[in-house]
């Protein structure tokens, strides 16, 4: 199985609670907003340290809460844990073109995306001189998720990688999604509030 997530949370009044157990794909943790999706993602790439639980992905212990109050957790440091995360707002580093943009953090290795290749899918190579102020909402996505992809993950985070974008951008993203999810054969897991996105992309849907 790819993702084997079964953590939970107190954070102040509210309780977190997730359990994933799902194959090859693309899974979608579905709910509401303010149900605690974009937490559990933090918990998948270690941004957060769950209360309880454990975080496998391919069979890897991510995390792993003891059971013995003199042992501690085992936490896998983020820089390890090898996560493509696309975070709601694209996050692009506003004083480097979008070339730099995608090879900030490139890794060669085993199994990794060749740029011009990830250039090509995304359909990125008239952007590449370009400013990231100058980027629409979809095109700025894109870039977002090529630089996740360029970094040789073991798994990518999509955290609302639809929100604020319009009709027609959405169906960009959301195309493009699906090639990511059938073409590259990385384990994805996405949040969403939107159950038409959760039907149409996701292999398997997780409510929170």
């Amino acid at each position: 199985m790819s993702f084997d997530i079964d953590v939970g949370l107190q954070l102040g009044d509210a309780t977190i609670t997730c359990r994933v157990e799902g194959g090859d794909g693309l899974t979608v943790l579905f709910g509401p907003s303010g149900a605690g999706k974009t937490s559990v993602l933090n918990m998948v790439a270690g941004l957060l340290t769950p209360g309880w639980g454990h975080v496998r992905v391919e069979g890897e212990t991510l995390f792993e809460a003891s059971d013995d109050p003199w042992i501690p957790d085992f936490d896998l440091p983020p820089e390890q844990r090898r996560a493509g995360y696309v975070f709601q707002e694209p996050r692009l580093f506003p004083h480097k073109r979008v070339r730099a943009n995608l090879l900030y953090g490139w890794r060669q290795g085993a199994g990794a995306v060749d740029v011009d290749d990830t250039i090509a899918l995304l359909g990125l190579a008239a952007l590449l001189d370009r400013w990231p102020r100058t980027l629409s909402g979809g095109e700025a996505r894109r870039v977002a998720i090529g630089r996740a992809l360029l970094s040789n993950p073991r798994f990518l985070l999509l955290d609302e990688p639809l929100s604020s974008l319009d009709r027609a951008r959405r169906e960009e993203i959301m195309g493009l999604i699906e090639r990511l999810r059938d073409a590259l054969g990385l384990p994805i897991l996405m949040v969403t509030h939107d159950r038409a996105e959760a039907e149409r992309l996701g292999n398997r849907i997780v409510e929170i």
